[in-house]
């Protein structure tokens, strides 16, 4: 299976959270494609619409290519950039995998999804299957 894990990595709670799910997925033998691990690099500013260009066509790229999303959530606190991965995916008819790390959801993001995970519970997910679990916490 392909997977495109979308989530912010921008701080050291966004960093440890994504690194253990592309750890988690890739040592369960899935193909994982993350941007945190593709960036596209810069040689100056002024390049910054050259990179910005890029790295959006890039991370749709693999949107298509994957046969399923993995979107790290933090609820209330969102990365509008993995917001608008996910809608990508959902209007592609990708199925969505939320792994919910924050206190609370949009519903435009959790009835959105397929799935709303943990993130303990990425190590157990029956990928092939595809259960779905419906949002059970606060939402706004």
């Amino acid at each position: 299976m392909k997977i495109y894990l979308a989530g912010p990595f921008f701080n050291g709670e966004e960093l440890k959270n994504i690194e253990k799910a592309e750890n988690i997925l890739m040592s369960r033998g899935f193909s994982v494609f993350s941007p945190r691990l593709n960036e596209i690099e810069t040689k100056g500013s002024s390049q910054q619409s050259w990179w910005s260009k890029e790295t959006f066509l890039n991370d749709k790229r693999f949107i298509d290519w994957a046969d399923c999303v993995v979107m790290l959530y933090y609820g209330g606190y969102s990365d509008s950039g993995t917001a608008w991965e996910c809608g990508y995916a959902y209007g592609t008819n990708k199925p969505v995998v939320v792994v919910h790390l924050g206190k609370d959801s949009n519903l435009m993001i959790h009835e959105g999804c397929h799935t709303n995970i943990s993130l303990d519970e990425l190590e157990e997910y029956d990928f092939e299957m595809m259960p779905a679990k419906p949002y059970r916490g606060k939402m706004f």
